[in-house]
């Protein structure tokens, strides 16, 4: 079973604003989203999180020209490179006191509190802490679903640059009893607000609490719920620092994860739909009548979206606004696990490969949220879209239970976490 162990953590000084400098993950933002969070505060964590864009974007550093004065870090991000450049500012920060390092290894109690769609209140709980690294396939610490095609090579060299994991990886624990282990505060250090949702924390500092809590996550496995390139990319550095140093004793071993506990209650998990290009709408619908009956549906709407987990329907949605239910046929699908993106893989079988005549091959896009997916077919650019319905938490463990993997994009767990309320200082690379 996997490790979780404490660290001495850095984070903001206490009496920071920390609606001025936390950040979403990197991969959920976009330019514009970079740059306003860098102008927002000249200590936001995106400054140090993404050198690279922002060097990009502004062509001369962190910032437009003249708008701060320069200092030692922030005067040759083109001189020494943009990961140089973040680990030189965040080493500028911990020497002003912007950053701060706990005296003792401690974990961090985050809960995320907002009302959900249904208008419930809502609070997940769980532990940031240090994740063990083990290697693909080893066990214990699970993947949840089949990757797409990443670029790594950003995050790889910002963690060799920083000696730092900046983004938690969200891992979900299949053991029972850690919702409940963390009713009990810890030492509260702050809080901040975003997209309607209060992110808190708070410091477990002490030995006996944190041997419990320990005890519980030994207990079984870890499922890699969002980040599996974070991890991915956290075992090749761990490699790598194991090859410089000899040793496989380097908090290299470990990477920073938020992990809460798998049951109802504790996840919010939203569809990923699909849309669909490169085939037109008459040939795609006429392939996915072969799985599924089409009949007319009511305008999409958040209504759809309950209905269609209550019916056991997708949504098949036009361009110009024409809604249609996708009933499954019977029979045509036995054998395919009941995941809405495996059946649609199933059913688009015949696509999977360029006709040869139309010279053409499907290719999809993922989207998340019925208003992204409508304005998306208002470009033209899409053919169609289809809408799935959430997977389901037995259906998570289930999965993880047996080994298997599910399909590309089958989950977005919400909210998301935030980057900068902890970072986790790792092994640097020769030391």
């Amino acid at each position: 079973m996997p490790k979780f162990a404490p660290f001495r953590a850095i984070r903001y000084a206490p009496g920071t604003n920390l609606d001025l400098v936390i950040a979403p993950p990197y991969d959920v933002l976009s330019d514009a989203d970079v740059m306003d969070l860098a102008l927002t505060d000249p200590h936001n964590i995106v400054r140090v999180d993404e050198p690279a864009r922002l060097l990009e974007l502004t062509g001369s550093g962190v910032i437009p020209p003249g708008e701060e004065p320069p200092s030692a870090a922030r005067a040759c991000p083109h001189t020494i490179g943009p990961y140089a450049w973040a680990a030189r500012l965040l080493s500028e920060w911990l020497a002003d006191g912007v950053l701060i390092q706990d005296a003792e290894p401690s974990l961090t109690i985050y809960r995320m509190s907002f009302t959900d769609e249904s208008g419930a209140d809502r609070v997940i709980v769980g532990l940031l802490g240090g994740l063990e690294v083990v290697d693909e396939g080893a066990g214990g610490v699970l993947p949840h679903e089949q990757t797409t095609p990443k670029a790594k090579t950003d995050r790889l060299d910002l963690t060799r640059a920083t000696g730092c994991n900046l983004s938690p990886v969200w891992g979900l624990s299949l053991a029972s009893g850690l919702t409940d282990a963390l009713v009990e505060p810890g030492e509260v250090l702050g809080s901040m607000t975003a997209e309607g949702v209060l992110h808190s924390v708070e410091r477990v500092s002490d030995p006996a609490r944190i041997a419990r809590l320990q005890a519980i996550l030994a207990s079984d496995d870890v499922l890699i719920a969002d980040g599996h390139h974070r991890y991915a990319i956290s075992r090749t550095y761990r490699d790598e620092v194991r090859a410089a140093t000899g040793r496989q004793d380097t908090e290299a071993e470990y990477t920073l994860a938020f992990v809460n506990e798998l049951i109802p209650g504790q996840l919010s998990i939203a569809a990923i739909h699909r849309l669909y290009s490169g085939v037109c709408l008459t040939h795609l619908r006429a392939v996915l009548g072969g799985c599924f009956d089409f009949e007319p549906a009511p305008e999409a709407s958040p209504e759809t979206l309950r209905e269609l987990v209550a019916l056991g329907r997708l949504v098949f949605l036009h361009p110009d606004g024409a809604t249609e239910w996708m009933i499954p046929k019977a029979g045509a699908f036995t054998g395919v696990r009941n995941l809405d993106g495996a059946l649609l893989e199933h059913a688009l079988a015949p696509l999977a490969e360029p006709q040869t005549a139309a010279g053409a091959q499907l290719q999809v896009t993922y989207q998340h949220g019925l208003a992204e997916v409508k304005e998306a077919l208002a470009t033209g650019r899409y053919s169609a879209g289809v809408l799935i319905r959430p997977t389901s938490i037995t259906e998570i463990e289930r999965t993880a239970r047996e080994g298997l993997l599910m399909p590309p994009k089958s989950t977005f767990f919400t909210p998301k976490l935030r980057t900068g309320l902890v970072i986790r200082p790792t092994a640097r690379l020769g030391g």
